[in-house]
């Protein structure tokens, strides 16, 4: 079946509509929510909302983990993390192959004590490849979160026309997220990518009983190859957890561009009916940032959201300010090596990879350790 009527099968006739009817239930204006074991836990003013279908609760922002890999070093890293719990957060991104591992490594170091006021979700990162390597993954990201489980493990980035197949091949990295899951190993499992909807939906047609899906929500994502249009509502309908990412554009490039203000994109992000917005940060301040406008969270408008669209458009057309649609600037060398694409050479983990020897003597990490 091609992409297209996979598209056509499974977007809802009037998806505005039922993003709309949606929102009223999605943006819980409680204030407080539950650890796995049903403890009330405060969120310090950010608002929680329900994960999927589960009587979860998690805050509706997130902190990103390819950010916090960032950091200028690991105190400033934990201290970041800390005061991402201080200020209400309680889901925490991050992925096998974020900065090489050092994004693991330190949002463990982060997390550690802490761990009971945690969602943590990772990705493994097997790209096409078999169940056996997404186990041994799960494995070393367990080690380096310091934890004997994952509250979300995703698949990582899926990228390629022929991803879905490869995911849901007998052996392929759909059993590993059975197996992980029948082993208390993680709770819920999902997968996240940023470069075209239709791959999302072809994952979702494969019938593989995702509990949370992540993708790009921003003003410019919904004048081109839109996940808002095209996926969002597809989740809303099923129940699935809708995840929101590159709420600014990855980088801020639309902020520096002086197109929004950073703000402004966050609350538009916010204002969808997803369960969590993840926006990274390397620094305190932008921290901070993100922490006042979730403390203070106030859903805009029909609107207001259409006027930001609108204010969009003009950038959107040729995906300006979403290179990680049109490009291989965002897309990460497992990913690409794994299908024996060429690899960006500005890539931060290629950059770290190329060093690696000279710093430490070691190559790429090898999942066994």
């Amino acid at each position: 079946m091609s992409f297209s009527k996979i598209a056509v099968g499974l977007c809802l006739s009037d998806p505005r509509l039922r993003i709309r009817a949606a929102i009223a239930s999605h943006l819980n204006p409680s204030r407080r929510h539950r650890t796995e074991h049903g403890v009330d836990m405060p969120s310090a003013g950010i608002p929680v909302r329900n994960f999927g279908k589960s009587n979860v609760k998690i805050s509706a922002l997130g902190l990103g983990g390819h950010h916090l890999g960032a950091a200028k070093d690991e105190p400033t890293a934990v201290r970041l993390v800390h005061r991402a719990v201080d200020g209400g957060i309680s889901f925490f991104d991050c992925c096998w192959e974020y900065n090489r591992g050092k994004s693991e490594d330190w949002l463990g170091k982060g997390l550690k004590g802490l761990r009971e006021k945690a969602f943590l979700m990772t990705k493994v990162c097997t790209h096409g490849r078999d169940a056996s390597l997404a186990m041994q993954m799960l494995e070393q990201s367990l080690r380096r979160l310091q934890t004997d489980h994952l509250d979300l493990w995703q698949i990582h980035g899926v990228t390629f026309q022929n991803d879905p197949e490869l995911f849901i091949r007998p052996n392929g990295a759909a059993e590993a997220l059975r197996k992980a899951k029948e082993q208390g190993k993680v709770r819920f499992v999902g997968f996240s990518g940023h470069k075209d909807p239709a791959i999302h939906l072809a994952m979702l047609n494969t019938g593989f009983p995702f509990d949370a899906v992540q993708m790009p929500l921003n003003p410019f994502d919904a004048n081109f190859f839109s996940f808002e249009k095209m996926v969002l509502p597809v989740l809303v309908e099923r129940g699935i957890a809708p995840l929101g990412m590159k709420p600014i554009g990855g980088k801020g490039e639309p902020v520096q561009s002086g197109v929004f203000t950073a703000e402004e994109l966050l609350r538009y992000a916010m204002s969808l009916p997803v369960a969590t917005t993840i926006s990274g940060a390397s620094d305190p301040h932008i921290l901070e940032q993100n922490l006042t406008v979730a403390q203070n969270f106030t859903p805009l408008s029909p609107a207001e959201m259409q006027s930001m669209r609108d204010r969009a458009k003009p950038y959107a057309g040729d995906g300006h300010f979403e290179l990680y649609k049109t490009s291989i600037k965002y897309d990460n060398p497992e990913a690409r090596l794994a299908h024996e694409f060429p690899i960006d050479m500005q890539s931060v983990e290629v950059k770290q990879m190329v060093y690696s020897t000279t710093n430490s003597g070691r190559p790429f990490p090898d999942v066994a350790e």
